[in-house]
């Protein structure tokens, strides 16, 4: 029907809703991909061997071509996994040893036998906690081996007698369920007369997962094991049941589905099935917790900020979501030839990484007003300045700069968050507290309001290439792009827009003050901060300014402008000038 939801779509809604109460049942056809074959593989492979024995080579390719029909006519009794494994080792230790060479070493083509992408991508939603309870039927250890290199330690239980010791399912942090046993365990279940019927301990502890769990069936085909389909059929089912396309072909299989109202998952492959599933979980993080994460990241911080115990508190709790920010750096395209399309997505990736940061920067700031916590905003913008300064030959110089946005972001929003406060003196002491080695083009420490000027961020040019810009006449598009994608983390401090804009220009023309006086540095000259230069009232941004240091005091201005025998007026003065002789070439 068109426009109807994806089965993999409402699974994956309804695990993130209600994480642990979905189980897996797998089957052999979820190690497909690791080279172990499935059972009729196994199966395919044991009447190849034995038409090895019994004739030559067109024998055998007969009976890998086809061996049911190879068995029918050379064979004793009904073909099929178990049948043949009953027949050619009698007891558990000769099975042991003939199903060993199908689980560990090197598969035909060489390759080694490892967890497959369905196995990492099953143990990445155990870890997450979206899976606790796995129920399978094959006796190889991938699933454990995966689990172990994810970090999660199951109870994995193999006989049935361990079930009466073990942890209570919703108790214990995962459990995987080893209905047939372990390949290296002589208890191993595989015959017709061993899956015809389970101990009690497996058919109570089934008939639990199968009532209590909503299930997710894959590469079981329900065809071998008819204890386990009895077991299904018996149980009073809470939760929906999803069953892979691929192995819900056969009779009994949609029999069960029937049953149930179990829903078919189109899916090629177990690979695909889970991998999806678990990037599906990871999109619906995305979009749901941040908000909540980050409203109780800055209700844990107001909380935290008066307190002086809690200094470390408040430190751990806004560097951590800093870290995610600079994680997002180091992961970005850094270089290759980058269009104006790749371009684009680069920078609004980098301003949306600071979506969780911002907010804890205002509300920090504000709440801050005797400044307990200035050396750690300038810890923040320290720590941003050094992921951005990185730099390999490689580096496509259009990426480069798109590093330094969120230390920019910051720096804004900390200095228009301050100006509103009153804090007239936190940007002057920020800047003057924080220094960083542009590696692309200087070996000497440099001022951070030099690092993040408008033009080391990009040059026009490239700007220009972003389809949001493509064709327009900007100016100083970086400055047009900062001022639009930065509005918006402050709409609740700052709710007008002409004001923000004031606001955004004063920033503006207080950064370039830092650029132009940074005490100790080489200035940079005939460059200048902002479209406002262009069109704005320059002598107004000045008198905004001297108004602002009037109220709040100029010492922390003063130490930075009042140098080399200038005072804080001749430097506006000056500063005036240089900027409308700026504009004068525009």
């Amino acid at each position: 029907m068109p426009g109807a939801i994806s089965p993999l779509v409402s699974l994956a809604t309804s695990m993130h809703a209600q994480p642990g109460v979905y189980a897996l049942l797998l089957g052999s056809g979820i190690s497909t991909s690791a080279g172990i074959p499935t059972g009729w593989g196994v199966v395919t492979e044991l009447v190849a061997r034995i038409a090895a024995l019994q004739g030559g080579v067109e024998t055998v390719e007969q009976a890998r071509k086809d061996p049911e029909s190879w068995w029918n006519e050379n064979g004793a009794g009904n073909l099929g996994y178990s049948a043949l494994l009953e027949q050619l080792a009698s007891t558990p230790a000769a099975r042991q040893g003939l199903l060993s060479s199908f689980f560990e070493g090197d598969t035909p083509d060489g390759e080694v036998i490892a967890p497959s992408r369905a196995h990492h991508a099953i143990a990445a939603l155990v870890k997450r906690g979206a899976v606790r309870v796995i129920v399978t039927t094959n006796f190889d250890r991938l699933l454990e081996q995966a689990l172990e290199a994810a970090g999660v330690s199951p109870q994995v239980i193999s006989r049935p007698e361990a079930v009466n010791g073990m942890m209570p399912l919703a108790h214990a942090p995962a459990t995987v369920v080893k209905l047939h046993g372990d390949y290296k365990d002589l208890g191993t279940r595989n015959t017709p007369s061993e899956l015809s019927a389970y101990p009690s301990e497996w058919t109570e502890l089934l008939t639990q997962v199968f009532e209590e769990y909503g299930l997710v069936i894959s590469g079981w085909s329900a065809e071998w094991d008819n204890a386990l389909v009895h077991a299904l059929e018996s149980a009073r089912h809470r939760y929906p049941l999803y069953w892979d396309a691929r192995s819900a072909r056969k009779e009994n299989a949609r029999r069960l589905l029937s049953a149930r109202a179990g829903v078919i998952v189109p899916a090629a492959d177990a690979d695909e099935l889970f991998v999806e599933l678990a990037e599906n979980l990871d999109a619906l993080d995305r979009m749901s917790a941040a908000p909540l994460t980050t409203a109780l990241a800055v209700a844990r911080l107001k909380k935290y900020l008066p307190d002086p115990v809690r200094r470390i508190d408040v430190h751990d709790l806004i560097m951590g979501v800093v870290d995610e920010v600079t994680a997002g750096i180091a992961a970005q395209p850094k270089d290759g030839e980058a269009t104006g399309e790749e371009l684009q997505v680069v920078w609004e990736d980098r301003f949306r990484s600071m979506e969780r940061v911002v907010p804890l920067l205002i509300e920090g700031v504000w709440h801050d007003q005797e400044g307990q916590h200035d050396r750690l905003w300038g810890d923040v913008v320290q720590r941003l300045v050094d992921a951005a300064a990185v730099f390999e030959s490689s580096f496509n110089d259009a990426y480069l700069g798109a590093r330094r946005i969120p230390a920019l972001v910051a720096v804004e929003v900390i200095a228009i968050t301050a100006t509103k406060r009153g804090r007239e003196d936190l940007l002057p002491r920020l800047i003057s507290g924080v220094e960083v080695v542009d590696t692309q083009r200087h070996t000497e420490p440099q001022s951070v309001a030099q690092f993040l000027h408008y033009a080391r961020i990009a040059d026009n040019a490239w700007i220009h290439m972003m389809p949001r810009t493509e064709g327009t006449q900007y100016y100083y598009p970086v400055s047009h792009i900062f001022k639009e994608d930065t509005r918006r983390f402050f709409s609740e401090l700052i709710p007008q827009d002409s004001d923000f804009d004031n606001a955004f220009h004063g920033f503006e023309y207080r950064i370039g003050l830092l650029q132009q006086y940074s005490r100790g540095y080489k200035a940079i000259s005939g460059e200048y901060v902002g479209s406002w230069a262009w069109a704005a009232d320059i002598p107004r941004a000045e008198a905004l300014f001297r108004r602002d240091l009037e109220r709040h005091g100029d010492d922390a201005w003063a130490d930075i402008l009042a140098v080399d025998g200038d005072t804080v007026d001749s430097a506006l003065t000056s500063h005036r000038e240089t900027l409308s002789r700026l504009r004068q070439f525009r």
